[in-house]
């Protein structure tokens, strides 16, 4: 497997005219190419995360990642995949309506002379507003007109019912509003999987409950070689990591969602696997053993 990392496109030969366009990574596995795109960054209060973790244990590793406990700036890495057959995106991106901050995936599309048009297939991690809400375009009508969308049975069901918006708690009712209406409008082009399921060709689910009730993480295979898609479910560098038991803020059902980072980080470490996390930096990496944790190591080029 090749890895090239190309801020701002230097690679690309047109620095000049497109400085300003979110930085990218690419990497050849087999005969398929994997891009990581940016969709800019969130910014979140610290409590979101690291609400419910002891503050004595959490405080080093803060210092240590040079983090501040008030704001929190991860950044937004969308995967796509291309086989010479299908142009695969995962996740869509916030589009314009979340954080003003993020939702530069187009911009992404246009550095790699890419139009919406051409995505085959959208493959969704869960339906929080980072990851999904940029399914439509201006007049509402979807921002991959020609696509197939594929998510998790589970997960899809959860943000269609009608009694979602009352049982999510008072913060998140704007995540189940957005979240069904945009899904809504894709019903008739979904199709629902489960864990398991060979999503579509090389492509396999695997279930990673917690951080939603239906979060999916994909692995990517051609021959020996595998990366797995993890979306929230190792969602930062940092605690997640070194502490991947703790309980998130982030996650709607913590317990849960701690044993998820537990198995899948136990995986991807024993598989010897690379890794793509839509917050971690840079996107792809490896995560490594390291005393009771692991660290995340993010490959540049």
């Amino acid at each position: 497997m090749t890895f090239t990392r190309r801020g701002l496109l230097a690679g690309m030969g047109a620095a000049a005219g497109l400085a300003a366009t979110p930085g990218w990574a690419s990497t050849m596995m087999g005969k398929t190419r994997i891009d990581i795109l940016s969709d800019g960054h969130l910014m979140l209060p610290g409590d979101f995360i690291f609400g419910p973790m002891p503050k004595a244990e959490l405080a080093p590793i803060i210092d240590r990642y040079g983090l501040t406990a008030d704001t929190l700036t991860p950044e937004c890495n969308l995967t796509l995949v291309r086989d010479g057959e299908r142009v695969i995106l995962f996740d869509v991106g916030s589009g314009p309506d979340f954080q003003p901050s993020a939702g530069t995936l187009m911009a992404a599309f246009e550095a790699l002379d890419l139009a919406p048009g051409e995505v085959t297939d959208v493959v969704m991690t869960h339906g929080h507003p980072d990851h999904i809400w940029g399914l439509l375009d201006d007049f509402d009508d979807p921002m991959f007109p020609g696509a197939s969308y594929h998510i998790g049975s589970r997960e899809l069901d959860y943000w269609l019912d009608d009694t979602t918006v009352d049982t999510i708690g008072t913060a998140r009712q704007a995540f189940a509003v957005g979240a069904k209406r945009r899904l809504e409008v894709i019903a008739d082009q979904v199709t629902p999987f489960a864990e398991g399921e060979e999503v579509l060709p090389g492509i396999m689910a695997h279930a990673s409950f917690g951080h939603t009730p239906g979060h999916m993480a994909f692995e990517i295979r051609d021959g020996s070689e595998s990366v797995m898609v993890v979306g929230d479910a190792i969602g930062n560098h940092h605690v997640a990591f070194e502490r991947p038991g703790w309980h998130s803020g982030s996650d709607q059902d913590a317990e849960m969602a701690a044993a998820t980072r537990l198995r899948l980080l136990d995986q991807i470490t024993t598989d010897q696997m690379r890794l793509i996390g839509f917050h971690l930096p840079g996107g792809l990496g490896r995560a490594e053993r390291q005393g009771d944790g692991y660290v995340f190591r993010p490959e540049d080029g």
